[in-house]
């Protein structure tokens, strides 16, 4: 299915009970984020924001469920689109030997013709009215969080060009506005934009980009797609549609964009300039990604249909909007790893608490000794799936969206020294736990059934540990999974107070610890928190390599259980040279402000804000956490 326009999903939306129209005047300076983040949070409905201080309606959380995203995607469920794409890619995959056979290729052949994306002369509806001027500020453009660098447009479609091959990319990159005519363009190293840019500078040459701002909501999932280099995003879009997208020419440039956006803003980025700070910015790890320079996008020219919607989203600590998009990825390109790399694996999750690259699922159909390692290697070496840092790999008969079960099978199954493997790589940009820029470490888990060949660990024992050691007294700890018989135990320290490691092996020789497989350490404030907000901090603040590891045995082996430092680093504790971000908290004036409002918003009964749960966590005021 495809939608005319943003306002066709929109009335969509509204039929099927998903949109709320709020009337009373909300202001897109943190006022929006604290509402969405309420909402996102509840499992709330999209909102339509129609008096905002400009002439535009503010759309957000348009695609923030699995009913929303499903129906921006046109599907009953988000397997089914994978249904359709399997189903395609095995009829183009068979071998074919006769005549016959090769000419039944044909209608699969002209269904994926047909993907491909047209082409319009004249204008298009994105070009009914073209601002005199162009300025930015006469959007609603969000200021997100209390110390984002400036407002920042989150759901740009850009579309930049190879010089030299014509290759389009149609990308997803925030924007800061840093005036009516210019923005920031945070395309980061791995991207295939910022690779455009880089011929554009070998060229001397400046880089003409445009950049798309609604339209069918299918364009922006597709911005998000993780697809190999060269693929056209819009042949995806066709695909997922059923209907070839329709592009127009730019006013000012050669660039392509879709007819029927809502807003298209042109210009370029001139490789020749000096890079400009960018940032900080509430990322969607739920930390601030800190300031960083990247090149200066220049407008010419912005124009819009006649009843333009802006559609925004904002990022944080999950779950948020784009916990969907990612679901969606999650579903549509597991068949595509099945047929064209690995066909042992059955199912892959992104745990909300991984923010997508930090921990990844896999579950596979075993059938030889090494077989986890060799998945793990092969995934770590395939695309996007290089950002990943911990990788969990399953048998056939596990539910991996059960995750009390996997922390179980974790603790019965795994070997904390047997059963894992580390690994170094590429990392994501926003990761702020690696000790060198990109470039971090990962950690691979067996939790699989060990077959012939492979060191057996199965943790049947009854589960027994002494929390009254006396080597405990004095330490902040949790244990919530210990008493669930988990063999897990949480520790909460001050590491400038003492040597982690000097610590975690007195308390493995004293045998404080004895029983317990994985201890997890984290800064004292944190140990009180909700173990899944545990998950996901830890996830975000270890360096594999550097941040498990274990006491040693008078032989000088290691010992069970495995040490995880899931604690905020520093220079003075753990003489970390980069600087350390801070958590995402909205602040609390703009808390109070929407406390107050929220009876004549129409969102239903009064939700507090998330941001009141982790208080606790911020070190102290701005986005760089002082250690």
């Amino acid at each position: 299915m495809s939608y005319l326009n943003l306002q066709a999903f929109i009335e969509d939306l509204e039929r099927s009970g998903e949109l709320i129209r709020v009337k009373e005047f909300v202001s897109p300076h943190l006022q929006v984020s604290e509402i969405a983040d309420r909402m996102s949070k509840n499992n709330g409905k999209a909102l339509l924001f129609e008096n905002n201080g400009t002439r535009f309606p503010l759309l957000i959380n348009s695609m923030g469920s699995e009913r929303r995203m499903c129906l921006a995607l046109g599907v009953q469920t988000l397997d089914d689109t994978a249904k359709q794409i399997e189903e395609l890619m095995a009829g183009l995959m068979t071998p074919r030997d006769s005549l016959l056979s090769k000419l039944a290729l044909l209608p699969a052949l002209a269904e994926v013709a047909a993907f491909m994306p047209g082409h319009r002369k004249g204008k298009g509806a994105c070009q009914e009215v073209v601002m005199d001027k162009p300025d930015l500020t006469q959007l609603p453009v969000l200021t997100c969080w209390p110390y984002d660098g400036g407002p920042f447009i989150t759901l740009p479609v850009v579309h930049t060009r190879h010089p030299e091959t014509g290759v389009r990319n149609v990308g997803m990159y925030r924007m800061q506005v840093f005036g009516p005519d210019s923005t920031g363009m945070h395309w980061h190293l791995h991207k295939n934009s910022a690779a455009h840019f880089r011929e554009y500078k070998r060229l001397g040459q400046k880089m003409p980009v445009a950049v798309a701002l609604g339209g069918d909501p299918v364009y922006t999932y597709c911005a998000t797609a993780p697809l190999p280099e060269n693929i056209d995003e819009y042949m995806l879009a066709g695909f997922l549609r059923k209907k070839k997208v329709e592009l127009v020419k730019c006013l000012t440039s050669d660039i392509e964009v879709p007819a029927d956006a809502d807003f298209i803003i042109e210009g370029y980025v001139d490789p020749a300039e000096d890079l400009i700070l960018e940032g900080p910015f509430g990322d969607h790890t739920g930390f601030y990604s800190l300031a960083d320079n990247y090149p200066v996008f220049h407008v010419t020219c912005i124009t819009h249909r006649k009843n333009a919607v802006y559609p925004t989203t904002i990022v944080g600590i999950p779950p948020q909007e784009d916990k969907w998009l990612g679901k969606a990825t999650e579903r549509i390109f597991l068949p595509l790893i099945k047929l064209s790399l690995l066909p042992e694996i059955l199912d892959m999750v992104m745990p909300d608490e991984g923010v997508f690259h930090n921990i990844v699922l896999v579950k596979i159909r075993k059938t030889y000794p090494g077989q986890a390692q060799k998945v793990m290697n092969s995934l770590w070496g395939a695309g996007q799936m290089m950002f990943n840092k911990i990788l969990i790999v399953t048998d056939a008969d596990i539910d991996l969206n059960d995750s009390a079960s996997i922390a179980r099978l974790i603790c019965e199954r795994v070997h904390p020294v047997d059963d894992v493997i580390f690994n170094r790589g590429p990392v994501d940009v926003l990761d702020h736990s690696s000790s060198r820029y990109a470039l971090g470490s990962k950690l691979g888990i067996d939790a699989t059934m060990k077959l012939a060949g492979e060191p057996e660990f199965i943790n049947s024992r009854e589960f027994s540990f002494n929390e009254k050691h006396p080597d405990l007294d004095g330490l902040v700890c949790n244990y919530m999974l210990a008493h669930e018989n988990l063999p897990v135990l949480i520790i909460g320290i001050n590491k400038l107070h003492s040597n982690l490691r000097d610590l975690h092996q007195q308390l493995h020789d004293n045998g404080a610890i004895l029983g317990i497989n994985w201890v997890i350490y984290v800064d004292q404030e944190a140990a009180a928190i909700r173990i899944s907000d545990i998950t996901w901090l830890v996830a975000n603040n270890i360096d594999p390599l550097r941040d498990c590891f274990y006491a040693r045995t008078a032989n000088g082996l290691p010992a069970i259980p495995m040490a995880i430092d899931g604690t905020g680093k520093s220079l003075a504790a753990d003489d970390f040279k980069r600087q350390w971000p801070n958590v995402l908290v909205m602040d609390d004036n703009t808390i109070q402000h929407v406390d107050a409002m929220w009876d004549k918003l129409g969102l239903g009964s009064f939700i507090p804000s998330p941001s009141l749960n982790y208080k606790v966590l911020v070190k102290n005021e701005g986005a760089v956490a002082r250690g």
